[in-house]
């Protein structure tokens, strides 16, 4: 198979990346830190190729589609956070979020899922997050780009079953993970957190049986079912209580 993954240069990308290493796979890792895709290329035992790019310019992302076609399976994993008050965060910062949280997964999307449908086969992951379920004070920016994802992948799931498409989607929803995501954010969760390296097992197995919703870890399921029960008015006073034990 031919996977392209995103955000492949660390974190859940990097070890989805590891996980789906084989003779069988033909790996395609986009990332904008060259020097670390081809630190993780040389340790891995399968074809594969580096792509350094910036997913947050459009043109990148209509360029990538250009370079690495007949994709099997896509993962749209690239993106980032930002902790802060609305008000004092960075406007150019929350923007460029948008462009990589949003934009980049919605044209990388869309474009791949015509090829997949032409073929009637392959599948699509959407990175989200438990995020992606709840208001998200303190992180207002980023827990909004993650809703974004879920709905969208979540309309896409029943457009394809109306087709009856072959084409899968696929939503990965994990709670605190320990990455580089959140230094870069500068938050620090009292939530147990989880390592990437479990993640990324739970999303592969997740794919290889076309499952639509992957959370790792049955807290997060209690939680992302429990929310449903609650006012949002109440998940935002948790979620803000949660996010203020900060560095």
């Amino acid at each position: 198979m031919k996977i392209l993954i995103t955000g492949a240069s660390s974190g859940i990308g990097r070890d989805i990346a590891r996980e789906f290493a084989n003779e069988d796979n033909e790996l395609i890792l986009v990332a904008r830190d060259e020097e670390k895709l081809n630190e993780l290329k040389e340790s891995l035992k399968c074809k594969t190729q580096v792509v350094s790019m910036d997913l947050s310019i459009e043109e990148n992302c209509i360029k990538l589609h250009e370079i690495a076609k007949d994709v099997d399976i896509l993962v749209n994993n690239a993106g980032f956070g930002l902790f802060g008050n609305f008000t004092q965060t960075d406007l150019q910062s929350e923007l460029n979020m948008i462009k990589t949280n949003i934009t980049a997964v919605h044209i990388l999307t869309k474009l791949y899922l015509k090829d997949m449908k032409e073929k009637d086969k392959g599948y699509i992951l959407n990175v989200a997050s438990i995020a992606g379920f709840l208001p998200g004070p303190l992180m207002a920016t980023y827990y909004s780009t993650k809703s974004y994802i879920v709905r969208l992948t979540q309309a896409i799931k029943e457009e394809l079953k109306k087709e009856k498409s072959n084409v899968k989607v696929g939503l990965l929803c994990p709670g605190p993970t320990a990455t580089n995501f959140f230094k870069n954010a500068n938050v620090k969760f009292s939530l147990k957190t989880r390592n990437s390296e479990y993640v990324a097992k739970c999303a592969v197995k997740g794919i290889m049986k076309n499952k639509f919703l992957i959370i790792p870890g049955i807290d997060i399921k209690l939680g992302i079912r429990g929310s449903k029960l609650v006012p949002d008015s109440i998940l935002a006073k948790i979620a803000y209580k949660i996010q203020k034990r900060r560095k």
